[in-house]
């Protein structure tokens, strides 16, 4: 028990605060033992929200694996545009290489610029998966020309090589040219 003394306190004024201060502090106690419902549910809700914004970060930070690459089917590379890109490349304009590039084939980006550096490093493009050999004359053309320069045997072993015929058949092919 507390007892408050002052001095110039008569006795009949001093304070019981033993006896003053009991019931407040049950009913303290008994206000924070029980935590209202609305409570419960709005740190619920907190919790929730931290437990998505922090999924969502999580998701849109993390590293995804790049898609398959489609297989590109090989271009053939016109004289002109050859040319060009070996000026531009000899001009030390690598990205407007890539960007002629890709303009003239719809190459993506990375396989054009595969394409600029092997030409930059002076690799020749006929072993390039990408770049098509270019186009041969068809075979009466070819055939043609060896009849021209007297090679009439070259001529019939070519259209034996390239179509699977026998001789009499190669013969009569280069024969109706």
């Amino acid at each position: 028990m507390f007892i408050i003394k002052q001095p110039d306190m008569p006795e009949n004024k001093r304070i019981d605060l033993q006896a003053s201060c009991t019931i407040p502090r049950m009913a303290l106690a008994e206000e924070s033992a029980s935590i209202s419902p609305e409570i419960i549910v709005i740190a619920f809700v907190l919790i929730v929200l931290a437990a998505l914004i922090a999924i969502t970060v999580y998701l849109a930070t993390r590293r995804r694996p790049a898609p398959p690459m489609q297989p590109i089917a090989p271009i053939r590379l016109a004289p002109e545009l050859e040319h060009e890109l070996r000026h531009l490349i000899a001009q030390r304009q690598l990205i407007h290489a890539i960007k002629t590039l890709r303009q003239h084939t719809g190459l993506d980006l990375r396989t054009a610029k595969n394409i600029v550096d092997a030409m930059a490093a002076g690799h020749d493009l006929t072993g390039h998966p990408h770049i098509r050999p270019p186009m041969q004359a068809d075979l009466a053309t070819r055939v043609r020309e060896l009849l021209q320069a007297g090679r009439t045997e070259q001529a019939i072993f070519l259209v034996r090589g390239e179509t699977g015929m026998d001789a009499q058949a190669a013969e009569r092919f280069v024969a109706s040219l």
